[in-house]
């Protein structure tokens, strides 16, 4: 893992912007095309503002949903499909060769088969991601599960989870949070042959701090990262205030 500090959320953003865009660039110049991963939630405001200006030939890009509430309509302010129609496909200079959307309204298990013969087709190329308070590396709250091979699965929000998501104003109250979500697995983020995870704000310190200086271990899932081969790991100075 190569980790990044910059000052603030703004250029943490623009950092891990230019990261993953230097990426998606390398896959299209050697491949012809590219497929990625694209987080949710306010960690990635910066970045996804940061990146989507670019003209990087998005019509040979391919995109999934990294994860998504079970039984929350698209029109819903904490809707993930709807963040990323607005903050990602609808800022973007030119059509995408694809766009996967986790629709989590419906049969939540034919939608897990369906996204995941999708993204076994071919290898994820760049996948951009953020870290929970809880230390969740999508919803894969802890103890995750770091040995199933299915890409997508349906996962019970813990309660740490949950308050996140109301203090960061998504939500009025805990019990408007739904209590399942479709998450892609640890292993399926794993295989992404690059991840940039952006990580901003001091209430993910101790998160970062626990992924980055305890053990290895579902109950941090996110400290899977430090196994993989090429992950940059993008912090503002915040994030990580509490590293040595």
């Amino acid at each position: 893992m190569q980790t990044h500090i910059l000052p603030d959320p703004a250029a943490a953003g623009s950092h891990a912007a230019q990261l993953g865009a230097t990426l998606i660039e390398q896959a299209l110049a050697e491949r012809g095309a590219a497929r990625i991963i694209v987080a949710t939630g306010a960690s990635q405001f910066e970045m996804l503002a940061a990146l989507t200006p670019r003209d990087l030939g998005w019509d040979r890009v391919t995109v999934f949903h990294l994860d998504e509430y079970v039984g929350l309509p698209i029109t819903h302010p904490a809707s993930f499909r709807g963040y990323l129609r607005e903050r990602f496909e609808l800022c973007l200079p030119s059509a995408l060769a694809a766009m996967h959307y986790i629709d989590g309204e419906g049969d939540v298990a034919a939608e897990c088969a369906r996204l995941g013969a999708l993204i076994r087709e071919a290898p994820i190329d760049v996948c951009f991601c953020g870290i929970g308070e809880n230390g969740h590396l999508a919803f894969n709250d802890p103890p995750a599960d770091f040995e199933t091979g299915v890409p997508y699965l349906v996962v019970e929000l813990d309660e740490a989870c949950r308050r996140q998501q109301v203090g960061e104003g998504w939500f009025a109250t805990i019990d408007a949070v739904p209590s399942q979500a479709v998450s892609m697995s640890i292993r399926q983020i794993m295989a992404s042959r690059a991840i940039v995870c952006t990580v901003p704000d001091e209430r993910k310190a101790p998160a970062v701090r626990a992924c980055l200086c305890g053990p290895v271990s579902n109950t941090a899932p996110a400290s899977i990262l430090r196994t993989h081969d090429l992950c940059h790991l993008v912090l503002d100075q915040p994030a990580a205030s509490l590293l040595d």
